[in-house]
């Protein structure tokens, strides 16, 4: 199971830069507006030290870890949802991610044009957020008519209810408030999301920022999930080795970016041994089922899913092996009903 992340903003604030340090490719990361047409996709690993810990304690053949895939798109302008600077084609593109990074410049360089000539983080946020509600509200308008008429018959309870969110979900937008702000149920969201609205989906911001003060103490003032990062230092530290980075006594922190895109995906990860040959990460959403877990790893565990032996990845590193654990008792039994934990190592039994 897959899930991807968004990389939006004004052009010029270092969107490619950031997806070149995350995926170590080759992208053109040109001072000048819309030099992405087309969105660069690239899958990250994601970071887990737990990953390590259990190969150690395993010694597989192979260890495969969970990723998570970015898309780099190309820079929204104002009047975007109206096809300004090709907006309707990158907004369509914003439709097929599950989260968005939303990158904004906080730093001075006379090399690199600002699109509207001044700094203004919280300005630029609102720019674009407003492109993103309007084509929301335009989506909206669209659905609205036909909705509003199959209202009216009694046995379209479904599309009443429909209407009703979507009466409350106008009313926020025109109050300038994402989607994603309200406290919207997930039957709610389930109902609504054949729409594929793009202010529903949870967003991080990431200040690219080179760590002054006067950066530092605008963050301040950010929304959460606020996240400042130097992208061109992360970029050149993604180019080390871990020799050159430890004798220059520096970390990349672009893993903390990734975490938190995990994080606000509502995802956990958790793992299968393989007879040694494999140990490997598997992704799943936060209340999967242990049956909705084997299908991620293959469909004849979901549908033949007799029972899953389940360990906490805490518990096997203290007990040092599968057969210590096992013969202590401490390798569960559990049913179908069981919810997977983040961290729970699985054998499926079919």
């Amino acid at each position: 199971m897959n899930f991807s992340v968004g990389i939006i903003g004004l052009p010029n604030v270092g969107k490619s830069t950031l997806f070149k340090a995350l995926t170590q490719q080759e992208v053109d990361i040109s001072n000048y507006p819309f030099c992405t047409i087309d969105p660069n996709v690239g899958i990250v690993r994601v970071p887990d030290e737990r990953l390590d810990k259990i190969s150690q304690i395993v010694k597989p053949q192979k260890t495969t870890p969970t990723i998570i895939e970015f898309v780099d798109i190309a820079g929204l302008v104002k009047g975007a949802h109206k096809g300004e600077g090709l907006g309707n084609q990158f907004l369509s593109y914003i439709r097929e991610v599950d989260a968005i990074v939303h990158v904004v410049r906080s730093f001075e360089a006379a090399d690199i044009k600002h699109m509207e000539d001044t700094l203004d983080a919280q300005r630029d946020i609102d720019i674009v957020n407003t492109e993103l509600m309007m084509k929301d509200l335009e989506t909206i308008e669209k659905h609205w008519e036909k909705l509003e008429s199959e209202a009216k018959n009694p046995e379209k309870k479904e599309s009443k209810k429909e209407l009703e969110i979507i009466a409350k979900i106008k009313k926020s937008l025109n109050e300038e408030r994402l989607i994603s702000q309200m406290n919207l149920d997930q039957r709610e969201k389930e109902l609504i999301k054949h729409l594929n609205l793009l202010t529903i989906k949870p967003v991080i911001y990431l200040i690219n920022s080179r760590g002054t003060d006067k950066e530092l103490e605008l963050i301040k003032s950010l929304p959460d999930n606020t996240i400042p990062l130097d992208l061109k230092l992360e970029l050149e530290l993604s180019e080390l080795g871990p020799e050159e980075l430890n004798e220059l006594k520096m970390n990349p922190r672009i893993d903390v970016l990734i975490k938190t895109c995990y994080k606000i995906l509502d995802l956990i990860t958790f793992y299968t041994i393989k007879g040694g040959e494999e140990t490997r990460a598997w992704t799943a959403k936060i209340g999967s089922t242990a049956p909705q877990c084997g299908g991620i790893v293959h469909t004849d565990f979901e549908n033949r899913f007799i029972r899953a032996e389940v360990i906490n990845y805490k518990t096997l590193a203290e007990y040092g092996s599968w057969h210590n654990a096992h013969a202590k008792g401490l390798i569960r039994a559990e049913g179908k009903n069981y919810v997977v934990k983040d961290g729970d190592i699985i054998e499926f039994k079919i």
